[in-house]
C-alpha cells in the first residue's frame, strides 16, 4: 500500500515538472508586427499558458515588431525589451513580471496565486481581500447553468477605497473588448450588464489608476471592490468620468475637473482654486483677475447656478473675488453643466456647477491641510461607531499684506481684509437601504478699502438628505435645506453722515428626487421641488448716535417656486441613446406688497404713474408658469469616436441687479414682479468627440447657439442701491450668443494637460416693448462680458515620481467698454459726449504662470503625508488691464487704466494628510 502511494506521488509530480517544462519551453513562430506590448502580451497568453503581469503605464508606448521562429519567450521578451530599461521575470508555472529597474522575486510561497475565488449569487465578495494580486485573478459570479435561455448576467458593486473604506465617486468600470462601462455614484454602486462568459474588467479610479478583475459571469451577482488611489498627487477629492466617458456619455456640454489637477495649477497667493480650474475649461471666461464670479457661453454671472450638495451659494467668493469660496479639503467632486443641463436641475439660464461634498473616511480619525503666504486650512474626518462618519473643516486668512501688491498702494492705506469658512459633514448608514447625509457651510467676509468703510457680508448653508433604496431599481432622494446671503456696509467718513447699509435674501427649500432603472434601456428620473424665497432689498439705518441719516426700508418681497420634472435616458441600441424629459414650473410673487400702477402700453416712467395697488400677507401679486425642455442624443460612430446633439429650455426667476460685469458683494438680487419677467432662454448645440492614442488623447469639438428673453440692462445713470421703483431704471432686454468650443487633453504619459480654444459672441438688443430708452437705436451691442477669443494652455511634466511642473497659459480678447470720444459745449458748460454702448474694448489679456509640485515621501506608515507647491502668478509681469476709466484732473479728462496684479505674484504653500 505503502509502495503505491510513492508511485502516485511519484506519478503526480512527474506530471507538475513535465507540464512545467512544457510551458516554460514553449516556442514561439510568427510575425508580430505594429503590436502595442498589451495586445502583444494578449497574443502570447492565448497562444500558451504564459499570464503576463504589469503596470499598463510602464509599456505605454512600447510597439512590438519583431519575427521569430521557434523562440523561446525569454529570448522573445529579452529581443523587445532590449532598448528599454524595463526587466522580466519568468516563474516556474508560466507567471511573466514586467519590472522597471530590476527583476522582480519569483518565488512565491505556495497558494499565493488563487486561480479562481467564487462568488455566487448576491452574497459579494471583496476582490481585494485575496492578496496583492487580486487583479490577475478568476472571479467566477453566479452559478453555473443558472437560467442558460438568458445570455446577459447583472453584475453590481461597490468600489472602496483601499486604504480608508471610503467609496469611489466617479471610478469607471469597463469591459476590456467591447468596451461596455459603468459608472460609480457617490456610494460608489455600480452595475453593469454583461454576456455570460469570461470577461477582463478594467477599474479606472479617478485618479487614473487603473486596475483590472478577470471574471467568470455565469450569472447575476456581486463583486465590491477595494482599489488603491493615485496616492502621487495626495488628494482624494477628484471629479473624473474617464476617458471612455468623453465617447460614451450621454449629456453634451459636461465637464468635471479634478481637484488633483487644479493643485497643480499656479494659483493666486498659492490657495487652490476649485472656480479658478473651472475657468480653464472651454466656454467658461472671467471678466478679469481677482473675480471668482464666471461667464459661460456669453451668459451673465448670475445666470449660473452653483450648488454645494443642493444647497445654493449665492456668492461664491471671498474678499471680492480674490478666492473661492469652496475649501478644496471639504469637496469630492465637481462637475459643470454648459449644454444639456440635466432635467433635475433648472432656476438658472447658463449652467449648473455642482459641487458635491466630501464626507469623512470610514476606517480611522485623519486629516489634511495646509499653509499658504495668505491662508491657512485644516480639516479632521473618521468614523463615529460603525455606522457614522464626520468631517470637519476650516480656512483662514492671516495677514493683510497682499493689499500692498496692488497697483494703486496709497489709496489702500489703512485696508485690511479677513474672511473664515467653516464645513461639517455628516452620514449616517441606518441599514443597507437607508442613509442620513448632513452638509452644512458657513463663510464670513470682513474688509475695508478705505479707512472708513467696512463691508461684510456671510454665506449660511444647511441641508438633510436622507436616501432610500426602495429596491434594486428605484431610489429616492429626500431633502430639505436653508440657503442664506446677507451683506452690509457701514459708512463712517462724517458722524453725522455715518450709515448702515444691509441687504439679504433668504430661501428654504424642499426636493424629492427619484431614479427608476428599467432594464438596462430605461433610467428614469422624476422629482418636485419647491423653494419659498423671502428677500429683503434693502435697509438703510443712521450709524452711531451723532448721525442724522434718515432710515430707509424697502419692502421684503416673498415669492415661491414649484418645479415637477421627469426624464428619462433611453438606450435604443449599442450606439444610439437619447435623454428627453421636461420640467413646468409655477413662481408666484407673494404680498405683504405695494405695486405702481402706469399708463397701460406707455413707457414705465415716473410721470406714468397713475396709482398703487396694495396686496395682503400671502396675496398672488404676480404669477408665471411654464415648460422647460430636454432633448439629447448621442450616436458613437465606433470606439473611438461620438456625435452628440442636444437642445434645452431653461427659466430664471432671480435677477442679479449689478452695474459691474462679476458678480460683486454690493449687487443685489431682485424676485420677478409684475414688470420684471422671468428670464428665459434656450440652446441649441452638436459636438463631435474622438479619442486617439490609445485613450491618451481626448478630442472634443462643440457648436453652440443661445436666445435670452427678459433679460436686465439699465438706463443710462441708473440707480440700483435702495430704489423702490427699479423697473423705472430697467430695459427690458434679449439676448443671444454663439460660438465654437474646441479641446485636446492629453490624459497619460509624463505629459499631460490640455488645450482648450473658444470663439463666442455675446450681444444683447432692447426689447420692442415701450421703455424709457433704446440702446445704440435698438441694434444689437456687445454685452459686458462678450470676449470672442479665448485660450487656456495646460501642462504638466512629471519630473518623477514625486516632482511635477506646470506652466500655463491665458489668452482672451479684451472686453467691452463705452468711451468718451467728444467735448462740447452746451448751455454754457462743457459736456462729454460718449460712444454707442460698448462700442470699444479694452486691450487683450495674456497670461503666463508657472509652478513646481514637491511631494514627500511615499513611506505608507509615516505620521504625515506632505507635499509643497511654489511658483509665480503672472510671470511676465503683464499689467494686464481690468477697467478703464476716466476721470477729471484739472478741468481736463484723463483715462486711466486699472490692472489688479501688475507684477509676478510668487507664492509657496505646505500642505499635509495624516
Amino acid at each position: 500500500m505503502m509502495k503505491a502511494k510513492r508511485i502516485l506521488l511519484i506519478f503526480i509530480l512527474g506530471l507538475a515538472v513535465t507540464q512545467v517544462w512544457a510551458q516554460t519551453s514553449a516556442k514561439f513562430t510568427g510575425f508580430y508586427a505594429g503590436l502595442s506590448f498589451e495586445r502583444f502580451a494578449e497574443k502570447i497568453e492565448s497562444e500558451s499558458d504564459f499570464r503576463f503581469y504589469f503596470d499598463p503605464m510602464l509599456v505605454e508606448g512600447i510597439t512590438v515588431n519583431i519575427q521569430v521562429n521557434e523562440t523561446g519567450l525569454s529570448d522573445l521578451l529579452s529581443s523587445v525589451l532590449e532598448e528599454t530599461d524595463l526587466e522580466f521575470s519568468i516563474s516556474p508555472d508560466g507567471k511573466v513580471f514586467i519590472t522597471k529597474g530590476e527583476k522582480l522575486t519569483v518565488d512565491f510561497a505556495r497558494g499565493y496565486f488563487d486561480p479562481k475565488v467564487d462568488v455566487e449569487g448576491a452574497s459579494g465578495q471583496n476582490a481585494s481581500a485575496m492578496g496583492a494580486f487580486a487583479r490577475n485573478m478568476r472571479f467566477e459570479i453566479g452559478k453555473e447553468n443558472e437560467d442558460p435561455a438568458k445570455r446577459t448576467a447583472v453584475l453590481r458593486g461597490k468600489i472602496t477605497n483601499i486604504d480608508n473604506g471610503e467609496p469611489m465617486l466617479g471610478t469607471v468600470i469597463f469591459e476590456k473588448v467591447d468596451y461596455q462601462k459603468a459608472i460609480t455614484d457617490e456610494n460608489g454602486m455600480y452595475r453593469l450588464e454583461l454576456p455570460k462568459g469570461r470577461h477582463t474588467l478594467i477599474v479606472q479610479n479617478p485618479g487614473g489608476y487603473q486596475e483590472q478583475r478577470q471574471i467568470e459571469l455565469f450569472g447575476d451577482g456581486v463583486l465590491d471592490m477595494e482599489v488603491q488611489e493615485n496616492f502621487l498627487s495626495l488628494d482624494e477629492v477628484v471629479v473624473s468620468s474617464g476617458a471612455l466617458n468623453n465617447i460614451n456619455k450621454l449629456d453634451m456640454g459636461v465637464q468635471a475637473i479634478s481637484i488633483a489637477d487644479v493643485r497643480k495649477l499656479p494659483a493666486i497667493l498659492g490657495e487652490v482654486d476649485i472656480l479658478r480650474g473651472v475657468l480653464t475649461l472651454p466656454g467658461v471666461n472671467t471678466v478679469g483677475e481677482a473675480s471668482v464670479g464666471f461667464n459661460v457661453r456669453g451668459g451673465a454671472a448670475d445666470q449660473n447656478l452653483i450648488l454645494y450638495n443642493q444647497s445654493t451659494v449665492f456668492n461664491p467668493a471671498h474678499v471680492f473675488g480674490f478666492f473661492s469660496a469652496f475649501n478644496p479639503d471639504m469637496v469630492s467632486g465637481v462637475e459643470l453643466y454648459k449644454g444639456s443641463v440635466p432635467v433635475n436641475y433648472g432656476g438658472r439660464l447658463s449652467s449648473v456647477l455642482q459641487v458635491e461634498p466630501k464626507f469623512g473616511r470610514t476606517d480611522k480619525i485623519g486629516g489634511s491641510g495646509g499653509i499658504g503666504i495668505m491662508t491657512g486650512r485644516l480639516s479632521l474626518e473618521g468614523p463615529i461607531g460603525e455606522n457614522t462618519t464626520f468631517i470637519l473643516g476650516g480656512r483662514t486668512t492671516y495677514s493683510d499684506w497682499a493689499l500692498n501688491l496692488l497697483e494703486d498702494e496709497a489709496a489702500l492705506e489703512g485696508s485690511n481684509a479677513s474672511f473664515y469658512d467653516l464645513n461639517a459633514n455628516l452620514r449616517h448608514t441606518f441599514n443597507d437601504k437607508n442613509q442620513l447625509e448632513i452638509t452644512s457651510y458657513i463663510s464670513q467676509d470682513d474688509f475695508a478699502f478705505d479707512a472708513d468703510t467696512t463691508y461684510s457680508y456671510r454665506n449660511t448653508n444647511l441641508a438633510a438628505t436622507w436616501r432610500h433604496y426602495f429596491n434594486d431599481q428605484l431610489e429616492g432622494r429626500f431633502t430639505v435645506g436653508y440657503d442664506g446671503y446677507e451683506f452690509g456696509i457701514i459708512g463712517e467718513d462724517n458722524p453725522l453722515n455715518a450709515y448702515e447699509f444691509s441687504f439679504d435674501v433668504k430661501q428654504w427649500h424642499l426636493r424629492a428626487d427619484f431614479e427608476y432603472r428599467k432594464g438596462e434601456d430605461h433610467l428614469y428620473k422624476f422629482g418636485v421641488h419647491g423653494i419659498q424665497y423671502q428677500l429683503n432689498p434693502g435697509t438703510n439705518q443712521p450709524f452711531g448716535s451723532e448721525s442724522i441719516v434718515i432710515p430707509e426700508d424697502l419692502e421684503d418681497e416673498n415669492a415661491r417656486e414649484i418645479a415637477v420634472y421627469f426624464g428619462d435616458e433611453w438606450t435604443i441600441n449599442e450606439r444610439f441613446s437619447l435623454s428627453y424629459g421636461g420640467r413646468y414650473m409655477l413662481y408666484q410673487l407673494l404680498g405683504p406688497l405695494t405695486v405702481n400702477q402706469y399708463v397701460p402700453g406707455a413707457p414705465i416712467t415716473e410721470s406714468n404713474v397713475i396709482g398703487e395697488e396694495t396686496f395682503g400677507s400671502g396675496q398672488v401679486v404676480q404669477a408665471y408658469h411654464g415648460p422647460e425642455f430636454r432633448l439629447s442624443g448621442r450616436y458613437t460612430l465606433d470606439n473611438q469616436s461620438s456625435i452628440k446633439a442636444g437642445f434645452t429650455t431653461m427659466r430664471q426667476n432671480l435677477h442679479l441687479l449689478s452695474n459691474t460685469s462679476a458678480i460683486a458683494p454690493t449687487d443685489s438680487w431682485k424676485l420677478s414682479d409684475r414688470y420684471l419677467k422671468p428670464q428665459t432662454g434656450g440652446q441649441a448645440s452638436v459636438g463631435y468627440y474622438r479619442n486617439m492614442a490609445r485613450n491618451t488623447l481626448e478630442f472634443s469639438g462643440e457648436v453652440y447657439y443661445r436666445y435670452m428673453n427678459n433679460l436686465l440692462d439699465y438706463r443710462s445713470g441708473a440707480d440700483l442701491i435702495l430704489n423702490e421703483n427699479i423697473e423705472q431704471d430697467v430695459l427690458n432686454s434679449i439676448g443671444k450668443a454663439y460660438g465654437m468650443e474646441l479641446l485636446m487633453k492629453k490624459t497619460s504619459g509624463l505629459l499631460t494637460g490640455s488645450l482648450a480654444y473658444t470663439y463666442s459672441r455675446s450681444l444683447l438688443r432692447t426689447s420692442d416693448e415701450p421703455s424709457i430708452e433704446k440702446i445704440n437705436n435698438g441694434e444689437f451691442y456687445s454685452s459686458n462680458f462678450d470676449q470672442p477669443h479665448h485660450v487656456v494652455l495646460v501642462t504638466n511634466y512629471e519630473l518623477s515620481k514625486r516632482i511635477n511642473v506646470s506652466l500655463n497659459g491665458n489668452y482672451s480678447t479684451g472686453r467691452p467698454v463705452t468711451l468718451p470720444i467728444a467735448k462740447f459745449e452746451y448751455a454754457g458748460s462743457e459736456r462729454v459726449y460718449f460712444s454707442e454702448r460698448n462700442a470699444y474694448r479694452i486691450p487683450d489679456y495674456f497670461r503666463l504662470d508657472a509652478s513646481v509640485n514637491l511631494e514627500g515621501n511615499h513611506k505608507v506608515k509615516k505620521l504625515a503625508h506632505s507635499s509643497w507647491s511654489l511658483g509665480v502668478y503672472n510671470l511676465l509681469g503683464r499689467s494686464n488691464p481690468y477697467s478703464v476709466y476716466y476721470t477729471a484732473v484739472e478741468g481736463q479728462l484723463q483715462g486711466y487704466q486699472l490692472s489688479i496684479f501688475a507684477r509676478p505674484i510668487p507664492f509657496i504653500t505646505y500642505n499635509f494628510k495624516f
